[in-house]
């Protein structure tokens, strides 16, 4: 991989990074989009059909999780409990009054009606609905109509077919949902040996509903478990520093996604069912992953932010801010947009990262060891990839602000750039092992900027 190039820190120190600042009224907003609750049920079989059974897969009202979320400094969040027979009821009759009764509760938090949707021909994603006077209906009508599990016989539900056609439908709906596939890698059983999720269907899901389906968790929840973080309980395709294999290996499947030009993003959240302080997997909300969105305090930014990729991601309250602006000339772009240049112009690369002045919910203040410039385009076997890491000794660091600049080489035709970052001296984030200490792995991700040579 070859390196790129590093500018002079006198030129990065010049730097204005102005996309740090308030523009609109927005900010960086932490949030969570994968979060379950007592209606989350289990179910009685004994009974026909299934009764369901309140608390069965957590034990928190919606509430609880909201005062979670504030408490580990979020904005906003997404109530997602798991589907099963005939749960677009519970989701009427008792998801929705309580998801009602939590926005009352904690008006602080920005909450979203949603579910973890029960992928046909996949596992799961979350379903984000936009709030309005739409979002009880829409939400229970998707459910109703679409989700794999919502019918006693699944395999009426678990083709390929059966999800491009509720994708479709979604695609058609106004306002739209946002789709996130989660942890797409976790039945996996080896490195790029997929189970239910594969990258030839990530692609035809977007296909289907490009400005519903935009992505996909890079870190799973469940980074509690000390036994399989992430509950990747495939050994030989554990997740890597906490993120999905697809995320994490440099030149993969979101690399080569990018490289396609698919907006295609990642997030991070936890998963939360049971917390470890009860004996389960989970962090609270908030509590260990974060996904930022540069968005105003509005349910609609928000979305905005996610469905255009203005995010990124972070583990252990490594960083709490991230600009990244690519330019060229006159032409300037930041995470999630597309930076239009001539072929064979100079592209400058301009990041500030922002450290917590607090300690994390571990009691920790980490130190960011490295952090690695990823650049990629397509090539003949796969994405053409370049990454240069950097140390303290290459950026500039004043007022818990941290700072470099360098050139990024144009691409042939299409390319992108990202930058990621950890507290551990790992080049390239190591297999999670049991045993592992997730407060002492941690990594930021941010989404990337598009970059289109003309001419």
């Amino acid at each position: 991989m070859r390196a790129l190039t590093i500018l002079s820190l006198a030129v990065a120190g010049a730097c204005s990074f102005t996309a740090m600042a308030a523009e609109d009224g927005r900010r960086w907003l932490a949030g969570d989009h994968h979060v379950h609750s007592e209606w989350s049920v289990g179910w009685d079989t004994s009974t026909m059909p299934p009764t369901p059974i309140r608390c069965g897969d957590s034990p928190y009202t919606r509430t609880h999780n909201a005062m979670a979320a504030r408490e580990h400094g979020l904005a906003w969040m997404v109530h997602t409990d798991h589907g099963g027979p005939n749960h677009s009821q519970v989701s009427r009759d008792h998801a929705w009054p309580a998801l009602l009764e939590a926005r009352k509760a904690v008006p602080e938090v920005i909450q979203f009606h949603g579910m973890e949707f029960d992928v046909p021909a996949g596992e799961h994603a979350s379903l984000i609905i936009a709030p309005g006077a739409q979002e009880e209906a829409q939400q229970f009508a998707i459910e109703k109509t679409f989700n794999r599990r919502e019918v006693l016989d699944t395999s009426t539900r678990d083709s390929e077919e059966d999800m491009l056609k509720a994708l479709r439908h979604m695609q058609g709906m106004r306002p739209q949902p946002l789709m996130f596939v989660n942890h797409p890698s976790r039945t996996a059983t080896g490195p790029g040996v997929w189970g239910k999720v594969t990258p030839a269907e990530l692609r035809d899901w977007q296909d289907a509903a490009p400005q519903v389906l935009v992505g996909m968790e890079g870190a799973p929840g469940h980074q509690a478990d000390r036994k399989t973080r992430g509950l990747y309980r495939n050994a030989p395709a554990p997740s890597y520093g906490g993120f999905d294999q697809m995320t994490a290996k440099v030149g993969g499947e979101w690399d080569g996604m990018l490289a396609e030009g698919r907006r295609f993003w990642i997030t991070a959240n936890s998963d939360a069912h049971r917390h470890r302080g009860i004996g389960g997997a989970d962090f609270y909300p908030g509590e260990y992953s974060k996904t930022y969105v540069w968005a105003r305090e509005d349910a609609g930014d928000v979305l905005d932010g996610l469905r255009h990729g203005r995010i990124f991601v972070v583990t252990g309250d490594l960083i709490d801010g991230l600009s990244m602006q690519a330019r060229s000339g006159k032409a300037v772009a930041t995470s999630g947009d597309t930076l239009k240049v001539k072929a064979g112009a100079r592209i400058t690369l301009e990041v500030e990262l922002h450290v917590p002045d607090t300690r994390n919910a571990h009691g920790d203040r980490p130190e960011l060891v490295h952090v690695d410039v990823i650049a990629g385009e397509a090539g003949d076997a796969g994405p053409a990839m370049r990454v240069t890491s950097l140390t303290a000794n290459d950026w500039q660091r004043k007022d818990g602000r941290i700072r470099f600049s360098m050139d990024v080489p144009a691409p042939a035709k299409n390319g992108f750039v990202r930058v990621r970052g950890s507290s551990t001296g790992e080049r390239d984030p190591a297999a999670d092992v049991p045993g592992e200490d997730p407060w002492k792995d941690l990594w930021f991700y941010s989404n990337p900027i598009f970059i289109e040579a003309q001419g």
